[in-house]
């Protein structure tokens, strides 16, 4: 019942309501994780993953009927300015989403502190992995690091951050088009990941939320907005194969409508990983 909490149409007209979509999807799945299979001994060890792949599945039936209706939308309109106008409604709406799911597992790190670890245990892991890898088993124990270190300046940190983003993207457009609606877990986990991050960075308390949201978010958000085009890029390609689409001319449309995407996403991350390396640590290092 609550994976069908939001309407797609609806969600284009209103996008800033997703928020509180992805705040309820989070949290649900977050509590249900907490209270339930942690106290199972076996389970409790995949809580972090646990909780991504319940936020998925609230998530799934609202992926699929947005990916749908946007490709819908390339056999309906030829014109390449306002097809793109009419993506960046889904886009809004992904986006105010996947802040909800950010903001609802900052909170809960930050409020449930002794339960963190457990979890939380695999994004601090990946969190160690990124920002520790020097002193990994340290950083496990202590379920963070020290604020501050590993700033990324230069043309080779930008070369291995925009590397790394292309291949999470290319990964993202693969997943949807195998799975159609499947991107959104890349993206579930990357929130995830996220929350955990601002919540070591908050210490705590929920007063350091603000700025540890605008801390990852500056470059954050063009990032997960390319992830998010990419999806919409494969998605389309993929709903339009299970509907038998890809048939005449509008075999073209859709996939340089697919192609145009794509390349839109490569050039918003050209422009969040100099964000991150040239403007994150100037404002918060």
């Amino acid at each position: 019942m609550i994976e069908m909490f939001m309407k797609p149409k609806r969600a284009e007209r209103r996008p800033w309501e997703m928020f509180f979509v992805g705040l309820f999807y989070a949290s649900v799945s977050f509590l249900l994780v907490w209270g339930v299979f942690n106290k199972d001994s076996v389970l409790g060890e995949g809580s972090g993953l646990l909780m991504v792949i319940f936020t998925v599945m609230c998530c799934l039936p609202f992926m699929y009927y947005i990916i749908k209706l946007e490709e819908g939308k390339d056999i309906e309109i030829d014109d390449s300015g306002r097809l793109i106008k009419e993506h960046s409604k889904a886009l809004y709406a992904l986006m105010w989403m996947f802040m909800g799911f950010v903001v609802a597992f900052s909170v809960w790190y930050i409020v449930l502190p002794d339960s963190a670890g457990q979890n939380f245990n695999f994004q601090i892991k990946t969190f160690c992995a990124i920002n520790s890898p020097l002193h990994y088993s340290k950083c496990i124990e202590n379920y963070g690091v020290p604020i501050g270190t590993g700033a990324a300046t230069g043309m080779y940190h930008f070369s291995a951050i925009f590397s790394n983003n292309i291949y999470v993207l290319i990964f993202t457009i693969l997943f949807s088009l195998v799975f159609g609606a499947g991107a959104i877990f890349i993206l579930v986990w990357n929130a995830s990941v996220i929350g955990a991050a601002i919540g070591i960075f908050a210490k705590g308390s929920l007063t350091n939320l603000p700025s540890g949201l605008l801390r990852y978010m500056v470059h954050g958000i063009p990032e997960i907005s390319a992830y998010f085009v990419g999806a919409l890029a494969g998605g389309i390609v993929s709903v339009a194969v299970i509907r038998k689409d890809l048939q005449g001319e509008e075999t073209w449309k859709i996939l340089q409508d697919s192609l145009l995407l794509v390349i839109i996403a490569i050039m918003i991350l050209v422009v969040a990983g100099l964000m991150e390396v040239y403007l994150t640590p100037v404002l918060f290092y």
